[in-house]
C-alpha cells in the first residue's frame, strides 16, 4: 500500500503537466484558425480536419511519451522497492540466524549428556501410560539436532515469559491440577515447574510394586507388575502427552510443559510473577504451589561426619529408588529407621529379598509395636510379628543417640545402650512440608501442622492455591488438617485446578490412604486414625480374597485409590451374620473394621485386609453421629461374609 502511494505522488504531476498541455494546444488551435476546431472522428488517426493538424501530432506524441515514462518510472520504482524489501529480509534473517548461532555456540567446560529424541507428540491417550525408555528419555524437554546439557540451552529460547497457569511441583497434585485445568478449560496453557529431573509420576510404587517386581532391568525401566497382573509405568503419562515450554505461546490448543530441574526460588504474589533459580522470571494469572515435602532426618545423622551421611538414604524420589535397590544388592545389612508407613513398606520389601540374597534387613523405632503411632497395640503387636515372618529383625523403642563410621561399618548407638552394625541406613522418619516460598510470598504458614495455611477452597491468597503434602487445609467436617497421601494429592490437585478456573469448590472430600506390608496384608485408612484415641475393633477371619493382591485383580487397578470417587455410599446393606467384637478375635487379625472415636464419634476407620468398601466409612465420618452399637456398625462392611 504505502509502495502505491509512493508512485502515485510521482505519476501525478506528470498526468496534471499533460491535461494541461492539452488545453493550451486546444485554446491554441482556435485562436490560430479564428474558430473552433472540429474533429471527424473518421479521420481522427489521420490529422485533424480544417486545419491544427501538427499542433494535435505534437499533442499526441507528448501525451504517448508521458505515458511511456510514467510507466516506465513506476515499473522501476515498483522494481526498486521490491529488491530494497527483499534486501532487507535476507538482512534480519542473516541476523537471527547469527544470534541463534552465537547462542547455541555457548562453550561448555564438560561434554553434555545424550539427549535421546523423544517421541513425536501425540494426542492424548486415555489408555494406561506406555513405557518410557530411561530417565533422560522422560527428562528430556526438547529435541535439539545437537546434544545440549541444560545449563547450554539458552533460557529465553525455552523458558516461557508467561503463563497463565503456572504449578510449581511435578508431583501428583499438580498433575491432577493440570488434568483438571484442561478439562474444565480446553485451550488452557499450563506450566509445570520442577526442581526434579523427571516427568511426573506416582510415588507409591517406589516403595511397594517396584520391590516386588522380577524385571531384573526395573529400575531403568520403571515398570511394573501390580497386584492385578497388569504392568504399567510409574509414570502418569509418556512425553508425547506433553508439549515443549518454549511452544506454550504458540500451541493453538493450548496444553501442558512441564519445565524440569528448575526450582521457584521467589514469589511477587502483587506483581504476579516468580523468579526461578537461574535469574529467570515468568508471570502468571493463576498459580497452584504444590511443593510437597522433604525427608526429615534424624539430628544424630546430620551431626555426624560425611562418610555417615554418604551411606544413609532419605527415601523419596526415583533416585533414591534406583540407590537404594543397588545398595540392596552389594551391602550385607541395611539397618531402617522408622516404623511408619514407608519404613515398614520398605522393611517387608527388603525383607523379602533378604530369603534369596542373604541380606540382613533391621527394623527400628522408638515405639513399641510397628505401626505404633497409627494401630492400636494389639494389631501394632501383630503387625510387628508379621513383619518379622518377613525376614526383617526388628528392634523395639530404640532411640538413636549417635551413629559414627568405624572400621568400614556403621555404628548406631541406642541411648539405652544397645549398639547396631550395618553397611546402610534408611531414614524414614517423616515429611517436611516444603514452605520454602513462604517467606517471600508472604503465606501463613500454619504452626500446629506445618504447611501452608489456605481456606476450605484451598486459597491461600489472591490467584494462589496450594494442594497435596503442603497445604494445610481447613476440612470442613473434622477442622484444620495436613494430609500426607496419594489420595488426597489426586482430590487436593483436581480439585484446586477447577476453582483455578473458578469453580469455588469447598474441599469436603474425605481421602484415604493405604498400606501395604506386601501383598498378602494391606489395608486402607481414611480421617483422623491416630492410636492416642479410644478405638473399636471388629475383626473375622480372612480368607483367599482377603489380601491386597485378590482386592486390586477384582477392582482392576492396582494404585486402590485411582478407582476412589467423591460419592458416598447410599443405603448400604448390612450383613445378618452377628459381629465378633475384637476381644473373641484376640489372636485372628486376618480382616476387621477399626473405629477411632473423638468425643464418642467416629473420626477414623481403619479397614483391615477389607477393600472397595470406602465410600461406606466415607460415609459414616460425614454423617458425624454416635453410635450406640460399632458391632452393629460394622455390619454395614459385610466382613463376616465368606
Amino acid at each position: 500500500m504505502l509502495t502505491c502511494r509512493s508512485v502515485w505522488r510521482k505519476l501525478t504531476p506528470l498526468a496534471r503537466a499533460s491535461s494541461t498541455l492539452c488545453r493550451q494546444n486546444v485554446r491554441r488551435a482556435g485562436f490560430n484558425n479564428g474558430r473552433s476546431v472540429r474533429v471527424q472522428t473518421a479521420h481522427m488517426s489521420t490529422g485533424p480536419a480544417g486545419g491544427g493538424g501538427r499542433q494535435t501530432q505534437i499533442y499526441v506524441l507528448l501525451v504517448g511519451a508521458a505515458a511511456v515514462g510514467g510507466g516506465i518510472y513506476a515499473y522501476q520504482t515498483v522494481k526498486g522497492d521490491q529488491q530494497r524489501y527483499e534486501e532487507r529480509m535476507a538482512q534480519m534473517l542473516s541476523r537471527s540466524q547469527k544470534a541463534a548461532e552465537q547462542e547455541t555456540a555457548v562453550p561448555t567446560q564438560s561434554e553434555p549428556p545424550d539427549v535421546p529424541e523423544t517421541e513425536p507428540e501425540a494426542a492424548p491417550s486415555s489408555e494406561e501410560p506406555i513405557s518410557l525408555a530411561s530417565d533422560s528419555e522422560a527428562a528430556a524437554p526438547t529435541e535439539p539436532t545437537e546434544p545440549l546439557s541444560v545449563e547450554s540451552t539458552p533460557a529465553s529460547a525455552k523458558i516461557p515469559s508467561h503463563a497463565p497457569y503456572l504449578l510449581i511441583g511435578g508431583g501428583t497434585a499438580s498433575f491432577a491440577a493440570a488434568r483438571s485445568i484442561r478439562a474444565r478449560d480446553p485451550n488452557a496453557r499450563v506450566l509445570i515447574v520442577t526442581d526434579e529431573p523427571d516427568l511426573p509420576y506416582m510415588r507409591p510404587p517406589l516403595s511397594k510394586e517396584l520391590w516386588f517386581s522380577d524385571d531384573s532391568s526395573v529400575t531403568e525401566t520403571l515398570r511394573f507388575k501390580q497386584w492385578n497382573g497388569k504392568e504399567r509405568s510409574i509414570f502418569f503419562q509418556p512425553p508425547s502427552f506433553y508439549i515443549q515450554p518454549e511452544e506454550l505461546d504458540s500451541a493453538e490448543n493450548g496444553g501442558v510443559a512441564v519445565l524440569t530441574g528448575k526450582k521457584v526460588t521467589h514469589m511477587d504474589v502483587r506483581g504476579n510473577k516468580v523468579k526461578l533459580d537461574d535469574g529467570t522470571e515468568i508471570s502468571y494469572n493463576k498459580c497452584l504451589i504444590a511443593t510437597g515435602g522433604v525427608p526429615r532426618n534424624l539430628q544424630a545423622i546430620e551431626r555426624a561426619d560425611e562418610e555417615v551421611i554418604k551411606r544413609t538414604t532419605l527415601f523419596r524420589k526415583i533416585d533414591d529408588f534406583k540407590s537404594l535397590d543397588n545398595v540392596s544388592r552389594n551391602a550385607k545389612s541395611i539397618t531402617i529407621i522408622g516404623g511408619g508407613f514407608m519404613g515398614s513398606e520398605l522393611a517387608c520389601a527388603l525383607g523379602r529379598r533378604s530369603t534369596e540374597s542373604g541380606l540382613e534387613v533391621v527394623q527400628m523405632f522408638p515405639e513399641k509395636g510397628n505401626m505404633g503411632k497409627v494401630l492400636p497395640e494389639y494389631l501394632s503387636n501383630w503387625t510387628t510379628e508379621k513383619v518379622k515372618r518377613e525376614g526383617v529383625k526388628v528392634i523395639k523403642e530404640a532411640l538413636v543417640k549417635s551413629v559414627t563410621f568405624k572400621d568400614d561399618k556403621l555404628e548406631i548407638q541406642l541411648k539405652d545402650g544397645r549398639l547396631v552394625e550395618t553397611d546402610h541406613i534408611v531414614a524414614a522418619v517423616g515429611l517436611e512440608p516444603n514452605v520454602d516460598l513462604a517467606k517471600s510470598a508472604g503465606l501463613e504458614v500454619d504452626s500446629d501442622f506445618g504447611g501452608f495455611r489456605v481456606n476450605a477452597e484451598l486459597q491461600a491468597r489472591s490467584n494462589i492455591w496450594v494442594a497435596g503434602d503442603a497445604a494445610c487445609f481447613y476440612d470442613i467436617r473434622l477442622g484444620r488438617r495436613r494430609v500426607e497421601h496419594h489420595d488426597h494429592a489426586v482430590v487436593s490437585g483436581r480439585l484446586a485446578g477447577e476453582n483455578m478456573t473458578g469453580a469455588n469448590k469447598p474441599y469436603w472430600h474425605q481421602s484415604m490412604f493405604w498400606s501395604d506390608l506386601g501383598p498378602d496384608v494391606g489395608y486402607e485408612a481414611i480421617g483422623i486414625v491416630d492410636s492416642s484415641l479410644p478405638t473399636v475393633g471388629v475383626f473375622a477371619k480372612a480368607t483367599a480374597k482377603d489380601t491386597p493382591k485378590a482386592a486390586t485383580e477384582k477392582s482392576g487397578t492396582g494404585i486402590r485409590s485411582e478407582s476412589e470417587t467423591e460419592d458416598t455410599a447410599v443405603s448400604p446393606v448390612a450383613s445378618t451374620t452377628p459381629a465378633a467384637a475384637v476381644e473373641q478375635q484376640r489372636d485372628n487379625y486376618g480382616k476387621g473394621v477399626i473405629f477411632y472415636l473423638r468425643d464418642k464419634v467416629v473420626v477414623g476407620i481403619i479397614l483391615w485386609n477389607v477393600f472397595n468398601r470406602m465410600p461406606i466409612a466415607r460415609k459414616i465420618i460425614k454423617d458425624g453421629e454416635e453410635h450406640a452399637d460399632l458391632n452393629e456398625v460394622a455390619k454395614l462392611f459385610n466382613i463376616h461374609e465368606d
